[in-house]
């Protein structure tokens, strides 16, 4: 589905990724893992749109979309899950749902399929987004993005400081939707556990640079586990 291949980028004059190649699955998940610092969200930035790479490509389903807008990318069916768990707080969680689905032209269909994924969501309905508690506030973040049905979810720790039973729903919802087929996820985790539990495909990222990679799953997280302590 996704192909980033021999991509440089950074930031200014400070470089950050060095010619990594990432390949996601179509209907399936690619995790990439890392210490902080290690350029994984900038390679969801490069991936988005959202920053130019120096050198190599990013294909979409076999299209270069390398030079294209991040809504072009939207518009092609790419949808973005940035870290902090956002919305816009002053809004009720339903308000900030009904706003993308305006936007996406989804309509209450749209809506009522993601509650059904995050039951929870009905239950804080009324309530303003910035009261939300951060694994409420991560759910409706994932929600807003599945509302515009996205070909491809890019997902940036959507684990970071949740709570383990939050963890463990989110978790479920990946692999439902991965399973339902029509759906492939970039996948940013530092949680390994879920990493390997969902991936068929997965990368180490260290520095900038890919240290290990290769078939995703259960049996790999020793593997990912080791080339994380190096």
């Amino acid at each position: 589905m996704l192909e980033i291949k021999n991509v440089r980028a950074g930031y200014d004059r400070s470089p950050v990724l060095h010619d990594v190649t990432v390949t996601v699955p179509k209907d399936g998940v690619a995790a990439v893992l890392g210490h902080n610092g290690a350029g994984k969200s900038t390679l969801l930035r490069v991936a988005m749109g959202l920053l130019k790479p120096r050198s190599g490509s990013v294909l979409l389903d076999g299209e270069d979309i390398t030079r294209l807008a991040p809504h072009q990318r939207v518009a092609r069916g790419m949808a973005y899950v940035p870290q902090g768990q956002q919305s816009f707080p002053h809004l009720s969680t339903a308000e900030n749902l009904q706003l993308v689905a305006d936007g996406r032209g989804g309509g209450r269909m749209a809506i009522a399929e993601v509650l059904d994924l995050f039951p929870v969501l009905r239950e804080v309905s009324s309530r303003r987004a910035g009261l939300l508690s951060g694994g409420q506030r991560q759910q409706l973040a994932i929600a807003r993005a599945l509302i515009t049905r996205p070909r491809l979810l890019l997902l940036d720790e959507p684990t970071e400081g949740i709570q383990p039973s939050v963890v463990a729903e989110i978790e479920e919802t990946v692999l439902a939707l991965t399973r339902g087929g029509g759906l492939s996820v970039l996948l940013v985790e530092q949680h390994v556990g879920f990493a390997m539990r969902a991936a068929q495909r997965y990368c180490v990222l260290e520095a900038g640079r890919v240290t290990s990679s290769g078939v995703g799953g259960t049996d790999a997280e020793q593997t990912v586990r080791e080339a994380l302590s190096v």
